[in-house]
């Protein structure tokens, strides 16, 4: 079983997810979407997989969110543009694996996946 994590090195919180999988064993493919951004294909994808909303899955303690985006209404298209072109607003991490993903933070919420649950 082999899982993805989307992940940012420099945030404490996908620190500890990563960690979380690797203290169980478990193979991991690390992705840092912040050097390697997604695809629309990629994020549509893992949209599905998390059953969220574009606009669920926005870091609003940004400042570029602040400054920017607070306040305003954007559509389900505007938001996947935003996070697109804004990689960095994007929750971490999230863990992918065949049909479903999650945010964990907490790292616990992996535990939602089947895969973790064969383990």
């Amino acid at each position: 079983m082999t899982l993805k994590i989307y992940h940012n090195p420099r945030c404490q919180k996908s620190r500890n997810g990563l960690a979380y999988l690797t203290s169980k064993g478990i193979e991991v493919v690390v992705r840092d979407y912040l050097k390697e951004p997604l695809t629309r294909k990629e994020l549509d994808t893992l949209l599905l997989k998390l059953h969220i909303s574009p606009d669920q899955l926005v870091r609003t303690q940004e400042d570029y969110f602040k400054k920017e985006l607070k306040g305003r209404n954007f559509n389900s298209e505007e938001w996947i543009t935003i996070l697109l072109e804004n990689p960095k607003l994007i929750q971490r991490p999230i863990v992918e694996g065949k049909y479903k993903a999650v945010i964990a933070n907490p790292p616990e919420e992996m535990e939602r996946l089947q895969e973790l649950k064969n383990i």
